[in-house]
C-alpha cells in the first residue's frame, strides 16, 4: 500500500530536525511533529540558554580581575531580568531558524503531539497519517526525586523562568546540570550549597579532573555537602528548608533538583506496537538505531546512549544518509569530545585513566599550573589541570582531559587528534603556540606515572 510519507519523525530537537531535513534533501517525502518547541531541550531549556548564563557569570569574574590589570571599574550589581530578556530573545530567534530549515527543505511540519498507532501509522493533530518509516526523537526530561516535599524544588527547565536571582541556592546533584548551574549562579552572586551522594562530583569522568574540580569549587566558596543525600524539602517562609540524610539542614531561597533525566516516552505508544525498552527505560536499538519494530527507529536522548546534542545531530544525519542517501554509515560513539561548563570549565575526549588501565599498561602525563592571566589577577581556584593517557604498547593517546579556562575550545582540536589515533610522539613533535595554556598539551615530556601494569600482567 502507498504511504502518506516516506519518513515521519516524532520530535523536533537536534536529532529529529537533522534527520528530517537531510532525508528531505535526499528526496524523501518527510513529515515531522513537535508538540512543544523547535530545537528541543538544547536550544530552549538546555545548552544554549545555559551557555548564555555562563557567559554572564564570566563577565562578573572579569570585572573582579580588571583592577589587577590597571582598570578602574565599579561592580554595581547584576539584573537577572535583563539577562533573561536578552537570552529569551536569542532562544526565540534560534527556535525560528529550526522551523525555517525544515520548511526550506520541503518537510511537512506538524506543531502537535504525535503518538504511535501501529508500525506505520501515527496519530497527529487530530488525524492519522502513515509512513514507511518512523523515527522516534522525543528526547529526555528531568526526573523529580521521590522524597517528601520534592514539589518545592525546581527542575532544570524551571531555572529559565526565574526573574530574580536567588540569594541562597541549594543544588542537589553533581552531574553536568547541577554543577553548571551551581557554578554560574555562584558567579552571578548567589550563595550556593551543592549536595551530592559520592565523595567526588562528576561520576564517570577522570578522577584527577573530579578531584581538581572539587578543590576549585571549595576555594571559590561553593559549599559542598558530600557524600550526602537529600531527605526532604519543607516550606520555610518564602524559602525552602533542605534536610539531608544525616539530619543537617540548609536554608535556601530556591532548590534545584538535578538528580537525573529519563527518556520522554510517556504516552508515546511504544508498548502498544511492540517497541521494547531497556531496564533503564530507554528505547532499545541496534547498531543502526532500529528498534525491535523493523520500521521504527530511535535516535538521540531517547536511546540514552550518549546524551549530547552534537552526538544526536550526528546520528540523525547518519541515519538519513543510510535510509535515503545511498550512503549507509554509522556515527561513532567512540572518542566523542565533550565539555562541562563549570567554573573553571572541563574539556575531555577519549578514555579515563581508570578505564584505559583496566585494558593494559598506560603512561600518564599530567601537569597543574596557574594560567598567566591569574598570575596577575591572583584569583583563587583557577589552577589548570591537563592530562594525557597513553597506551604503553602503541603509544596512542587514549584520552585527553583538561580543567581550566578555555578547556572546551582547546579540547575540540585535541579531539580531532585523538579520534584520528594520534600517538604521544605526534603530540610531541607539534609546535606549541606561545604563550597559551593549550601548548602544555604538546610540551608534556615527563611521565607522571604508569597505571594498569598489574592488570596487564594478570
Amino acid at each position: 500500500m502507498p504511504y502518506d510519507y516516506d519518513l515521519f519523525v516524532i520530535g523536533g530537537g537536534s536529532a529529529g530536525v537533522r534527520c528530517a531535513r537531510v532525508s528531505a534533501t535526499h528526496g524523501a517525502k518527510v513529515a515531522i511533529a513537535e508538540e512543544r518547541f523547535w530545537g528541543g531541550t538544547c536550544v530552549n531549556v538546555g545548552c544554549v540558554p545555559k551557555k548564555i548564563m555562563v557567559n554572564a557569570a564570566e563577565y562578573g569574574g572579569w570585572i573582579d580581575d580588571a583592577p589587577a590589570f590597571g582598570w578602574t571599574v565599579r561592580k554595581l550589581g547584576f539584573d537577572l531580568g535583563r539577562l533573561k530578556a536578552a537570552r529569551d530573545a536569542e532562544v526565540a530567534r534560534l527556535n525560528g531558524v529550526y522551523g525555517k530549515l525544515l520548511g526550506g527543505a520541503g518537510c511537512t511540519v506538524f506543531e502537535a503531539r504525535a503518538t504511535l498507532v501501529d508500525p506505520h501509522t501515527v496519530q497527529v493533530g487530530g488525524r492519522r497519517v502513515t509512513a514507511e518509516r518512523i523515527v522516534l526523537a522525543v528526547g529526555g526530561k528531568s526526573v523529580r526525586p521521590e522524597i517528601p516535599g520534592a514539589e518545592l524544588g525546581m527542575l532544570s527547565d524551571d531555572v529559565f523562568d526565574l526573574e530574580v536571582l536567588p540569594r541562597r541556592l541549594a543544588v542537589v546533584g553533581s552531574g553536568y546540570i547541577g554543577l553548571e548551574f551551581g557554578c554560574l549562579f555562584h558567579g552571578l552572586g548567589s550563595e550556593v550549597d551543592l549536595i551530592y551522594r559520592n565523595e567526588l562530583p562528576l561520576r564517570g569522568f577522570d578522577n584527577d579532573i573530579r578531584t581538581a574540580l572539587k578543590e576549585a569549587l571549595a576555594v571559590q566558596g561553593i559549599r559542598q555537602h558530600a557524600p550526602r543525600q537529600l531527605a526532604r524539602l519543607d516550606r520555610a517562609g518564602d524559602g525552602v528548608l533542605v534536610t539531608l540524610d544525616d539530619g543537617a539542614r540548609i536554608e535556601a531561597d530556591a532548590v534545584l533538583l538535578a538528580t537525573g533525566r529519563a527518556p520522554n516516552l510517556h504516552g508515546l505508544g511504544c508498548d502498544a506496537i511492540g517497541v521494547e525498552c531497556t531496564a533503564m527505560g530507554a528505547v532499545e536499538v541496534d547498531e543502526d538505531h532500529r528498534t525491535t519494530v523493523p520500521s521504527v527507529y530511535a535516535i538521540g536522548d531517547v536511546t540514552d546512549k550518549l546524551n549530547l546534542t552534537p552526538m544526536a545531530t550526528a546520528v540523525g544525519h547518519a541515519l538519513a544518509d543510510t535510509l535515503f542517501g545511498k550512503n549507509p554509515r554509522r556515527a561513532s560513539y567512540r572518542d566523542v569530545p565533550t565539555a562541562v561548563f563549570t567554573n573553571p570549565p572541563i574539556g575531555t575526549v577519549g578514555m579515563t585513566e581508570a578505564d584505559a588501565a583496566a585494558l593494559g599498561p598506560v603512561d600518564i602525563y599530567a601537569t597543574r599550573f596557574t594560567p598567566m592571566r591569574h598570575g596577575i589577577s591572583r584569583r583563587e581556584g583557577r589552577k589548570a589541570l591537563m592530562k594525557l593517557v597513553v597506551c604503553q604498547r602503541t603509544r596512542r593517546v587514549l584520552g585527553a582531559h583538561m580543567l581550566g579556562e578555555d578547556a572546551p575550545e582547546i579540547m575540540q582540536g585535541i579531539g580531532i587528534a585523538v579520534a584520528m589515533g594520534a600517538t604521544k610522539e605526534d603530540f610531541d613533535r607539534t609546535v606549541g603556540i606561545h604563550p597559551t595554556a593549550a601548548e602544555e598539551f604538546v610540551t608534556l615530556r615527563t611521565r607522571t606515572r604508569e597505571a594498569g601494569v598489574r592488570a596487564a600482567a594478570e
